[in-house]
This record gives structure tokens, C-alpha cells and sequence, in this order.
């Protein structure tokens, strides 16, 4: 009897979902049916270029890291590289940021992680580390298959001020979130695995940065002249799979030999049966599809929360802007910013001739979604009022600008997700080996990340599936 194609559906069209389709094309036999399903009517997930003032802006996720912690090329950089568009990468100009202390700025001092120091006298222009605090106690700083947050664990050996003017801000860049709920071991793992050894953080900071290879002077960050969502609309193409847009999968139900995807409103339903899916969408909605067929997975996924932020771009005149990349700001501030980005200083290729400048702000941190309340006109304002305040000059009024919402956007990995991720993907692999999570802020941030973590499920279903014709 002959085979029939496989037919697999991707639900969720984020850079993820995109990457398992690409994959999936590249890896499974001949013929394979891939169907990606976007909720929403645009593709890419945090990636979205879109324009400001004639040009072609960020508004969404701005880069993406060029290695991985293996010192190889990141998955975001051999993606790009499979879909042509290695040509297309570019570096920072001026990698230099600055924190806002006291009101003004201080650049960000070197040797740390993640602001975690490994030197402590090279930080003191910014924090003061507790007196003689992180001391050889004779063992390890965190046992063999523990997690703390991260707050917790450089609070005990550096003291307050290291946290709040250091290591908060640089995780609250990222995260949105703050380093006392934040997971060591998800957020930092590379030191994470280092405390499991050391017995000092200086020293444990100090093992990590070594086993991270990086060669002098290469470019820890890129992005694809003329947009982010370049790589998104190679990718589709490169998959070959079909397309919905506005296309909302509400139930998943296993039929025995598969999938049945109920897809679209509730009054008029659309069955579709598949043999396999990815399932590449954020916590809730997923725990909401794992509950029919998978209670006790869906009950884990379910765990992780998500904080929602604002971006603000806005074209400026001719300001005058420090030689910075941008800068970040300690939630103890108290500024509606966390952290500004200067476009067009920080990547040569988006400068202009006219002097105008891109300049974005992030504003919303875990637990303050009701600061994002404020209707668009009310966030620009106050961007625009407390960047004036921050650089000491009073800013030309904007000729163009954006608030891009993301809400649900920055996963929130208390202590012990790793662990529970874990768990649930063991028992829905038992269960249902052709059901597989990716992306979404489980496994971390950023493209690589996802990628990864796309092209992994992409695998998983192809073992499951019986293996690729190639």
C-alpha cells in the first residue's frame, strides 16, 4: 500500500512556528503537507518591521545574537544563512550603553554578566558591592539541582546595590521582569552551571565568561538590513507551506492516528485532520489546546506567565544624543522607561543624511501592566518628557512616531521552570509523541532561542513520524 504524504500543522506563525516549517520542508520525506496557523493576520511573532519616517524600523524584536554558548554560529545567524540572507546581516557601530543613575548617565561598567560582576572594584562607579560579603564558605553556592532567583543568590553575596543598579536593569531589558522572581538557572545558565562548582560568585561569573568562547573583537549582535521581516518572508517562502492567516485553532483532539484541529469561530468550525503538530504558541493558549488531551501537561505549561510592554519610536530632528547604543534604568528611577535604544546611533546603516534620528523606548515592567493603560498619546508624551530629563536637553518635538503594544509578550521564569518545563515534555512526549511544544518563551528569549527551539520540534516530529527522507 503506498504511503500517503505526511500532513503536519504548525500553530503559531512566529519565528518559531516559521523555522519548524522551514525545517520540516528540509528534513521530511517528499511531498509533506505543512500548514501554518497565525491567529492573528500578521506573521513573525516580536518580529515586525514596519516605517517611521520614510524608513524601515524595528518594532519589534531589534537583534540577534550572533554565537551561541558553544562559541558556534547562533540558529538565528544559520537560518538566515539557509534562507540566503547571510549577506544581509549587520553589526552595531557603537556598542557602548549607559545606565541611568541618580538621574543621569554612567556608562555600563565592563566585566559583568548580565550585570553580575566579576570584578567588584570595576563597578563601583555605579553600585557599591557589600563590604567582604562574598566569602569562601567551603562549598558550592548552589547545590547540584537547585534554582534560586537570580536576585536572591547576588543580593546574599554583593549586596542591594549590585542588584538594583546593576543586575535588575540588564534583566529587566530582557525580561521585563525583576531579579528577584527571575530563575538562575533559566535566565543566566551558563553561571548557573558555574555556582554548582564555585564557591565564590566573583568566581563563579568569572568561570562562565571564560567557558563562553568569543573571538577579540567579534560582533556579539546582528540584524538584516532592511528589516527583521526579511527573515520571516524568506521563511515562509523556503517552507513551501500553506498559509492561514486569521486562522484561530481552538480544540485539539487526538484521533487515534493523529490530529483533529478544530480551526475557526465557534459557529462555523472547520475540522481539520493532521498527523502531527507543533504546537509554537505562548503558555496560556497552549495549556488551553493541552487540556482536553493532555490535563497534567497543560496544568505545567499553564504555569508560566508572561509581562506585557509598550515600544515607543519616535523620529527626532537633529537632537543631540550621547555616542551611545542606549541605556537602561533602574526600576528605582522611578521613570516610566526601563530602557531607550538610539537607532540611528547605534547601527550605521540606519543614519540619515538629514541628521534625523530613530530613537525607542520600552516602558511596562512584570506587575505594572496598568502603567500601559494610558492611551498612545499619553505614553509618547511622557517617552519624550523623561528622555528629555534623562539626557539633560530638552528634545525637538517628534516629526514621526509608533507605540507598539506587546501584550503577553516576555516570559516571567520563576525558580524551577526549567525543571517543570521539563516534566511536562516528558509526560506529552509519553503520551502524545506527535504533539510537540516550541518557542513561546519556554526554553528563553531571543531568536536564536526560538529558532532553535522551532527546528528542534521540527526534529522530534520527524522521529515520531518514522523518520526523513533524507
Amino acid at each position: 500500500m503506498t504511503r500517503q504524504p505526511w500532513r503536519v500543522a504548525v500553530v503559531g506563525g512566529g519565528i518559531a512556528g516559521l523555522a519548524a516549517a522551514v525545517r520540516l520542508r528540509d528534513r521530511a520525506p517528499a511531498g509533506t503537507e505543512i500548514t501554518v496557523y497565525e491567529q492573528s493576520g500578521a506573521l513573525g511573532g516580536k518580529l515586525r518591521t514596519g516605517e517611521l519616517a520614510g524608513q524601515p524600523v524595528e518594532f519589534g524584536a531589534e537583534s540577534f545574537l550572533m554565537r551561541d554558548p558553544t562559541g558556534a554560529e547562533s540558529a538565528a545567524v544559520a537560518l538566515a544563512r539557509r534562507l540566503g540572507l547571510a549577506e544581509k546581516i549587520v553589526h552595531p557601530t557603537v556598542g557602548q550603553a549607559a545606565l541611568v543613575i541618580d538621574g543621569g548617565l554612567r556608562p555600563i561598567p565592563g566585566g559583568t554578566l548580565v550585570g553580575v560582576p566579576g570584578d567588584l572594584d570595576r563597578v563601583t562607579s555605579v553600585a557599591r558591592p557589600a563590604a567582604d560579603a562574598d566569602t569562601d564558605g567551603g562549598r558550592p553556592l548552589v547545590g547540584p539541582d537547585a534554582d534560586v532567583s537570580v536576585g536572591a543568590l547576588v543580593r546574599s553575596r554583593f549586596g542591594d546595590e549590585v542588584v538594583e543598579r546593576l543586575v535588575d536593569p540588564m534583566l529587566g531589558g530582557v525580561y521585563a521582569g525583576r531579579a528577584d522572581d527571575l530563575s538562575l538557572v533559566t535566565t543566566m545558565p551558563a553561571l548557573a552551571r558555574a555556582a554548582r562548582v564555585e564557591h565564590t560568585l566573583v568566581g563563579a561569573v568569572r568561570a562562565a565568561q571564560a567557558a563562553a568562547p568569543r573571538a577579540p573583537g567579534a560582533p556579539v549582535f546582528g540584524t538584516l538590513a532592511g528589516g527583521l521581516s526579511t527573515l520571516v518572508e524568506a521563511a515562509v517562502t523556503a517552507s513551501g507551506a500553506t498559509v492561514r492567516r486569521d486562522a484561530a485553532v481552538r480544540e485539539l483532539t487526538p484521533t487515534g492516528t493523529g490530529w483533529r484541529l478544530t480551526v475557526g469561530p465557534t459557529r462555523d468550525p472547520e475540522l481539520v485532520d493532521v498527523d502531527a503538530v507543533v504546537l509554537a504558541v505562548p503558555a496560556r493558549p497552549a495549556a488551553r489546546l493541552l487540556a482536553g488531551p493532555a490535563p497534567s501537561v497543560a496544568a505545567g505549561v499553564g504555569a508560566l506567565d508572561y509581562a506585557s510592554v509598550a515600544l515607543v519610536t519616535m523620529a527626532l530632528p537633529q537632537p543631540r544624543l550621547p555616542e551611545l547604543s542606549g541605556f537602561l534604568v533602574p526600576s528605582t528611577e522611578g521613570l516610566l522607561i526601563k530602557a531607550a535604544t538610539f537607532f540611528t546611533t547605534k547601527w550605521g546603516h540606519l543614519r540619515r543624511p538629514d541628521g534625523l534620528a530613530l530613537v525607542r523606548a520600552s516602558v511596562g515592567r512584570y506587575g505594572e501592566e496598568a502603567h500601559l493603560q494610558r492611551p498612545d498619546a499619553d505614553l509618547a508624551a511622557t517617552v519624550h518628557r523623561e528622555l528629555s530629563a534623562v539626557l539633560g536637553t530638552p528634545l525637538p518635538t517628534p516629526v514621526d512616531g509608533h507605540v507598539q503594544r506587546w501584550g503577553g509578550a516576555l516570559p516571567q521564569y520563576a525558580p524551577g521552570h526549567a525543571d517543570r518545563l521539563a516534566a511536562a515534555r516528558t509526560a506529552l512526549r509519553a503520551a502524545h509523541p506527535t504533539l510537540v511544544l516550541a518557542g513561546a518563551g519556554y526554553d528563553g528569549v531571543g531568536i536564536p532561542v526560538c529558532v532553535r527551539s522551532g527546528e528542534t520540534a521540527a526534529e522530534e516530529i520527524i522521529t515520531a513520524l518514522g523518520g526523513s527522507a533524507t
